[in-house]
């Protein structure tokens, strides 16, 4: 009787540990579902912590420019001079009025400058953070917004190089200057999933950054940023091909006083919604494994 008794209790062990180890197995792989509410948590909660990345961001700028007299106006500074110099040659090589052809050029270069760094420094935005992300509880998406808010504030250094050449070229944007502000929105909005996105991938795979500085440099020339579209109007159809044109267009013609066509907002929308699903179930399946890849 002794032994069946212990041969009972050993085998009632065994749907025990069996047991323990199916709750232990769940634990460890949560349902999409909520992988996704996490995710989504981790997104949110980033965009509510706006003080802590909203300071974090300005301290990157006074750090940059420690002990500098001109600070963050070396900006507009080397901005001012490149728009100039480049405005003044390209307008003779070109053949086209100075005055038009310069306030065009100042808001392309304004405009690249804060789409390029925010796909750019993208790609390393969880690798910097590194040490921060090992050893602080927050949310990764808050290190994505410090980016977006740093080269948003290096855009309003540069952008009065752009209201200088407005002023001096009596530009007058009108009501169309207003679609400026949900313009600019958009280009925000796309450089935040772009941050996470590509932070993401660059953390697994250290030669993504290096590709995409690559195609960063040729959709420059393949942008009208420092030509006009009406100069290849045989080939306007590879401007419709061109993401990168319809969100410059997006900001740049109300700056301007001129309309965006349909076309761009609606490329720009569906790069947006697209561009957030993708990025919303990489970020749900991989978020958790960014720790160990930076």
């Amino acid at each position: 009787m002794q032994m069946s008794s212990a041969d009972a209790g050993a085998h009632s062990a065994v749907p025990d540990d069996s047991a323990a180890e199916t709750s232990r197995n769940i634990a460890l792989t949560s349902p999409p579902s909520s992988q996704t509410t996490l995710a989504l948590q981790d997104i949110i909660g980033g965009a509510c912590a706006f003080r802590l990345w909203g300071m974090l961001g300005w301290q990157d700028i006074r750090l940059r420019y420690r002990r500098s007299t001109f600070g963050p106006f070396w900006l507009t500074v080397s901005m001012g001079a490149l728009v100039g110099g480049l405005g003044v040659l390209y307008a003779g090589l070109f053949k086209v009025d100075v005055a038009d052809y310069l306030p065009f050029i100042a808001a392309g270069f304004v405009l690249w400058g804060l789409l390029s760094d925010q796909i750019n420094e993208g790609c390393t935005v969880f690798i910097s953070a590194g040490g921060i992300i090992k050893q602080v509880n927050l949310p990764l998406s808050i290190h994505v917004y410090r980016l977006a808010w740093r080269n948003l504030i290096i855009f309003a250094h540069n952008a009065v190089v752009y209201i200088v050449a407005a002023v001096l070229f009596s530009i007058q944007p009108g009501w169309a200057g207003l679609l400026f502000l949900p313009g600019l929105a958009l280009l925000c909005l796309n450089g935040v999933w772009i941050g996470l996105l590509l932070g993401l991938v660059s953390a697994r795979f250290r030669d993504v950054p290096q590709l995409v500085a690559s195609v960063m440099r040729i959709a420059f020339f393949l942008t009208p940023i420092i030509w006009k579209p009406e100069l290849v109007p045989d080939r306007a159809y590879l401007l419709d091909l061109n993401p990168f044109f319809h969100f410059m267009e997006l900001v740049r013609a109300p700056a301007l006083g001129q309309t965006p066509g349909l076309v761009s907002w609606l490329v720009v929308l569906g790069i947006t919604l697209g561009g957030w699903l993708v990025t919303l179930l990489m970020y749900r399946l991989y978020r958790g494994r960014i720790a160990y890849w930076v």
